[in-house]
């Protein structure tokens, strides 16, 4: 996957988008060999994240994604979704579940997003792990995007319903002003239909769904001497309770 990777930031820092630049050597090289193993170098990118956005980083943020999506809507390079709804299931058959009530209510979540699985997406390359520790910031300005290994096709709704769950939250309470200034900054750059907003609870719970997933796996299926850092499923255990029992009411403001 990591020619996928190189050549979306490639891409995109052509468009003048801030993100790591993968560097190329003197036999015009961005992927080659250091010790005997494959590697890759990218440029510095200034700044650092924030634990905490406040709601101007929404609105910066959400203008920069519309702006990313603008960008890579038109990208002719494809890498499929390897955590899609499909993935999910096989995720939490391979869950080492310690409480069936816990075991039973995910699946219907699961049961419920296939019910009323989202149609009719406009589609195209996205980040795929837009937390804040992938938002860098140098002075309070937006400095650029990291991490691009959860890029894929997917669709641009999905992305946004993604950042809800990662940056709309207060202590398991979703912040709606957050929401609306982010839905509202994205919009002054890029159109979402009606018909795409009025499915973005359920595409949130489809989104809560997945990190509580894999973040669950890490949780109880990783050996204990594993260099891999365990993040606590627990915050989209309340996520998701929170967009099942809100569906059918918008979740824009």
């Amino acid at each position: 996957d990591v020619p996928f990777f190189v050549k979306l930031m490639q891409q995109v820092d052509q468009k003048k988008f801030l993100c790591p630049k993968p560097l190329i050597n003197k036999k015009n090289q961005s992927i080659f060999k250091i010790k005997g193993k494959l590697a890759i170098l990218v440029s510095f990118l200034s700044g650092k994240s924030k634990k905490n956005l406040t709601n101007k980083n929404i609105k910066t943020v959400g203008a920069q994604i519309a702006k990313f999506h603008q960008i890579t809507s038109s990208l002719n390079i494809k890498r499929p979704n390897t955590l899609g709804y499909s993935n999910w299931l096989k995720i939490y058959k391979k869950i080492k579940w310690r409480k069936e009530d816990e075991k039973k209510e995910i699946k219907k979540y699961l049961d419920f997003y296939k019910k009323n699985k989202p149609k009719k997406l406009s589609t195209g390359i996205i980040h795929g792990d837009l937390f804040p520790d992938n938002i860098f910031f140098k002075n309070n300005k937006f400095s650029g995007l990291i991490d691009f290994y959860f890029s894929c096709n997917g669709s641009f709704i999905y992305e946004i319903a993604i950042m809800i769950n990662a940056l709309c939250f207060d202590k398991n309470k979703i912040n709606k002003n957050k929401v609306k200034y982010l839905i509202q900054s994205y919009l002054k750059k890029r159109k979402i239909s009606k018909n795409e907003l009025g499915q973005l609870n359920i595409i949130c719970l489809g989104a809560a769904i997945r990190f509580f997933l894999t973040r669950k796996y890490d949780l109880t299926n990783t050996p204990k001497n594993a260099h891999i850092n365990k993040k606590d499923p627990k915050e989209y255990l309340y996520k998701m309770r929170y967009f099942y029992k809100n569906n059918g009411s918008k979740l824009h403001v």
